[in-house]
């Protein structure tokens, strides 16, 4: 049963969907943002300013251990909290189900929410197994075990009940996402606890085989969970917000399926110029050039699904966002293969060359994707319009796309004057630079780093801000009686 609000809005049925977790789940994504950008302004200033900013009283708020809780909050909390809203959303209008399951979507909600406390209280503790993207101990490993099963159990009964016969190629890149990730999880965390009461735990495995099954695992939270789930936001969302259909539903399929079978082999090249063997770093090296023909396929589906509607850039801010975040995904995998490639690793590897590769990927493609679902799902689910204030969409679009670029020219300065400081020896064949030397050169591309990370989160509270206005109901002063975002109308599925 549908019907118009007299704001326009969508009223339906409220048995017919369940869009109240989509809703605490949209609430918890701008909590978490906020949460992980700040922490991340934080610690970027520890790094320009370490003598001011660091405090021997608390460790607890010093650079080693606020950094996981900087990376997982972005990534998994954030993260997390987006794809498990947008994707229950989505599988409900494309399959035209209720999601399955009764009380366990809740369950998955707030059990992932407990996981993400459980976690970054371990860090501040200083409890870390010092895996990367794999901080958590052992007894939160298990319980999100527990969660993510119900999650894939909740999303195949909500496909398995569909009354849509047709499985739209959004879901595909979810499903992929849930059940690559519960893979990688599970194996790279195999571990024996050191004592059922204490926190600590030995990894099944050791030396180069335990490097070997990190980066496996490493490179794909990377490709299944930074890429092929906010693929499918792309998916969904440009489409619907473009009121266009994909460009190609046949290159989606190819991306699909090029995507999942070559980025599984990509992980090795983390691992060059060490003891891996040199068959397995040539492995990851070529199967990560290959990466580039479906990356870049997915990109030329997503922006040309735009033909015929591309003065929507110029009206719309948040189609403006979701397409600048498709760019910046393009550009990511460009420069991720480059990066693999054995001579270029050799000056890249362990410089401010990769934060600023892996921060175009997080603040510029699953940022702004995520952020452009979100404007998308506010109005959508409390039934407006259109968002509170336009012009605060446009003001949070070009704060954070400065943001952005400061931040990752400054990184790709300071990591190839790094790398070049580190390979530069004198005429007697001694290091020209000392390591002091190398980190006195960084300090300006650190301050300028800060600058832009600020910026960034200045972006995100506008959003916030301009979230909560909506839901409250209220509609800007500057605003016309009928917003210009009246695109935002979810149309009766």
């Amino acid at each position: 049963m549908v019907g118009v609000y007299s704001n326009g809005g969508v009223e339906r049925d409220p048995a017919e969907y369940n869009e109240n977790i989509v809703k605490y789940g949209v609430i918890a994504s701008m909590f978490w943002a906020i949460v992980g950008l700040l922490v991340g302004v934080v610690i970027a200033s520890q790094l320009a300013w370490p003598a001011f900013l660091s405090w021997d009283a608390f460790p607890q708020l010093n650079f080693g251990r606020l950094r996981p809780v900087h990376t997982s909050a972005v990534i998994f909390a954030f993260g997390g909290n987006v794809l498990i809203a947008t994707s229950f959303y989505v599988v409900q209008r494309t399959t035209r189900a209720r999601l399955a399951g009764g009380v366990w979507p809740w369950f998955v909600f707030w059990g992932y929410q407990m996981f993400i406390v459980v976690a970054a209280t371990g860090y501040l503790l200083g409890i870390t197994q010092s895996k990367e993207y794999a901080e958590p101990e052992w007894y939160a490993d298990l319980w999100l075990t527990l969660v993510w099963v119900v999650y894939l159990l909740v999303f195949l009964g909500t496909l398995a009940k569909r009354k849509e016969p047709h499985i739209y190629v959004a879901n595909w890149f979810y499903l992929a996402f849930i059940v690559t990730v519960a893979m990688l999880h599970v194996v790279n965390n195999l571990a024996m606890p050191a004592s059922l009461l204490g926190s600590r735990s030995y990894s099944a495995f050791s030396g180069v085989q335990d490097a070997l099954t990190q980066w496996w695992y490493g490179h794909n939270a990377v490709g299944f969970f930074l890429t092929a789930g906010f693929l499918a936001i792309m998916y969904y969302f440009i489409p619907k917000r473009a009121e266009r259909p994909v460009y190609s539903y046949r290159l989606s399929i190819i991306h699909f399926w090029a995507l999942i079978f070559i980025y599984i082999w990509a992980g090795p090249h983390h691992l060059h110029y060490t003891a891996l063997p040199e068959w397995a770093q040539t492995l990851g090296m070529t199967f990560s050039i290959m990466l580039w023909m479906p990356s870049w396929g997915g990109m030329i589906n997503g922006l040309m699904t735009l033909s015929g509607a591309w003065d929507k850039l110029r009206t719309d801010p948040v189609i403006r966002m979701l397409v600048v975040s498709v760019a910046f995904y393009g550009m990511s995998t460009f420069e991720g293969p480059v990066m693999s490639v054995r001579a270029v690793n050799s000056l890249s590897h362990y410089t401010d060359w990769t934060i600023g590769h892996v921060h175009s990927g997080a603040l510029g493609w699953v940022g702004f994707i995520s952020f452009g679902a979100i404007y998308c799902l506010v109005p959508w689910l409390w039934k407006r319009k259109g968002m509170f204030s336009r012009a605060l969409i446009e003001w949070h679009f070009w704060i954070a796309t400065l943001g952005i670029l400061l931040y990752i020219t400054s990184m790709w300065v300071s990591g190839i004057m790094q790398g070049l400081m580190w390979r530069s020896y004198d005429s007697l064949g001694f290091l020209e630079y000392s390591f002091v030397e190398t980190v006195e050169a960084m300090h300006p591309s650190y301050i300028i780093r800060a600058l832009g990370g600020l910026m960034y989160l200045a972006g995100a509270l506008l959003m916030a801000w301009n979230v909560y206005k909506t839901i409250k109901g209220d509609v800007a002063d500057t605003e016309d009686a009928v917003n210009p975002q009246s695109a935002a109308i979810q149309p009766a599925e």
